[in-house]
């Protein structure tokens, strides 16, 4: 492939630089670690709706939902011990990520990514040879503390190692990976549930250790970044490296503002404080309430109980687990057109159209649920395009859209770190509390889901600029022309020239 200019600045500054095999190569092979995340997010719900595992460690919850028939049909599943099973990960996976922050930048990426592998792999085997609900329970927060080891450090790698013209392909590499997990283990849940014995689940939970095994060889045999290396004050090393990833002798551009950077980044005493700033306060408000949005539309919690979700309102067991398999394959679908349309069309349209198509879905949801259930959840067949429906609401765009905007070296790692941590709390919340509120709000429940929709719609709207093809030091001028935001950015700190702003007193932070 030949070289390509890589635009980086408001002066039409380029950094030449191929996406030779062996970046694309490692990438593709530090993406499969979205894997981790995406099949453990789709294999808990099959599990949770297999009868031999609820006999196992769950009987009351399966005496409410096949001795008793009486029981509201809402409330087959309310367990906050049943639920903990799923969430307690989502709690290990924030602690995670706090301590994973320091590891990365400290000691590198792969090694990083070497934890998450090892404590995936020790979760998945707990889990699979579990004995009582607290090898569960322990289970799942190793595999918890594994994705916020792994989520903390490949996006940056992808970063790192990718010619900046394809660094947002690649990194959307990461997010695919994680749907392709989601349908994998809906996939292996369908067939595992149909063994004889009833210990199929064993294997559902088991095979987490093979994507596992995939960032664990990984972290072991990929190259360690550039930036990494010049973090750690390896610079010799770190050019030799830069000069192979990117296939050409002369990084030498490149290379001086990647360690310009390392060295400004520095000596910012307080990255956090400095983030609280009024200036910042776009930046940050996008960071979190963001995420925040993403989870209260219901999307992340419906790919957890898929299976469980279909078999509440009247799908048998197989047609339940079928149901899932064709939920993970329209997330799929949908990340896919993401990736296309994301450059094309803009993270903000896609908001909106995937607003809008969920709060469709939802009410016609509503509408199914509630005729078929009404209130007292007396149980009923649904029509089989109902699974086409609900899948329907898992539009991928949110994985794309909740990464946060455009910002400079130091921000975007702060930004980064609070996105993801408001994303871990509110991902266990919601968890935590989805099937209670289920048992609770019945058909309800999708117009809770709904309004949130909707109140995210409203905000994409007023409040978030499109960023499509704008550069990294022009968007303080978007913050500047923006309606309400103009008055949180002055002109003053708008600096144009060469994408550099101003840390502490004296002393720059160059944008790249």
């Amino acid at each position: 492939m030949p070289a390509v200019g890589i635009p980086t600045s408001g002066n039409n500054k380029e950094y030449v630089g191929n996406l030779t095999p062996y970046v694309l190569a490692t990438c593709i092979v530090a993406a499969m670690g979205g894997l981790i995340f995406g099949y453990d997010i789709g294999i808990s719900g099959g599990v949770t709706s297999m009868d031999s595992f609820l006999k196992k460690f769950f009987p009351a919850v399966y005496r409410k939902k096949e001795e008793d028939k009486t029981t509201n049909q809402y409330c087959q599943y309310d367990s906050q011990t049943l639920t903990m099973f799923t969430s307690s990960l989502y709690l290990a996976a924030l602690i995670a990520s706090i301590i994973a922050a320091t590891v990365t930048r400290k000691f590198g990426r792969k090694l990083s990514m070497l934890f998450g592998g090892l404590l995936f792999m020790a979760g998945a085997i707990i889990n699979g040879a579990a004995k009582a609900v607290w090898m569960l329970i322990l289970g799942r927060m190793l595999l918890g503390f594994g994705i916020g080891f792994s989520n903390q450090s490949v996006p940056l790698y992808l970063s790192e190692m990718a010619p900046y013209r394809f660094r947002g392909a690649l990194n959307i590499g990461f997010q695919l990976s994680i749907t392709i997990g989601i349908l994998v283990a809906n996939v292996l849940n369908y067939f595992f549930a149909k063994i004889h014995g009833g210990w199929g689940w064993r294997l559902s939970l088991g095979g987490a250790m093979v994507p596992a095994l995939i960032i664990t060889i990984g972290s072991l045999v990929l190259p360690d970044t550039p930036n990494s290396m010049i973090e750690r004050g390896q610079h010799d090393e770190a050019k030799a490296k830069l000069q192979r990833i990117r296939g050409v002798d002369d990084v030498s551009e490149e290379f001086s503002d990647l360690v310009a950077a390392s060295e400004a980044s520095k000596q910012i005493e307080d990255p956090w404080r400095n983030l609280l700033k009024r200036k910042y306060r776009p930046h940050l408000s996008m960071a979190i309430l963001i995420p925040f949005f993403q989870q209260l539309t219901g999307i992340n919690v419906i790919m957890f109980y898929a299976p469980v979700l279909f078999n509440t309102i009247g799908f048998g067991n197989d047609a339940s687990l079928m149901s899932a398999v064709i939920t993970g394959s329209v997330n799929v679908l949908a990340t896919m057109v993401s990736i296309y349309g994301v450059d094309k069309w803009g993270r903000r349209f896609l908001f909106l159209e995937g607003g809008a198509q969920m709060l469709i879905c939802q009410a016609v949801v509503t509408a199914c649920i509630g005729a078929k259930f009404g209130v007292d959840g007396t149980p009923g067949e649904l029509p089989k395009w109902y699974a086409i429906v609900v899948a329907s609401h898992g539009h991928g765009v949110h994985w794309v859209g909740s990464s946060p905007v455009k910002s400079s070296h130091w921000k975007s790692d702060q930004l980064l770190r609070a996105s993801m941590l408001v994303n871990m709390i509110f991902t266990f919340i919601v968890a935590q509390i989805f099937l209670t509120m289920l048992c609770h709000l019945k058909f309800g429940l999708f117009l809770f889901f709904a309004f949130f929709v909707f109140v995210m719609s409203i905000f994409i709207y007023y409040f978030l600029p499109e960023t499509k093809g704008i550069p990294i030091e022009e968007m303080g001028r978007v913050w500047r022309t923006h309606w309400y935001w103009k008055r949180f950015v002055s002109e003053e700190e708008v600096h144009p020239n060469g994408g550099y702003e101003m840390g502490k007193a004296g002393q720059t932070v160059k944008n790249v």
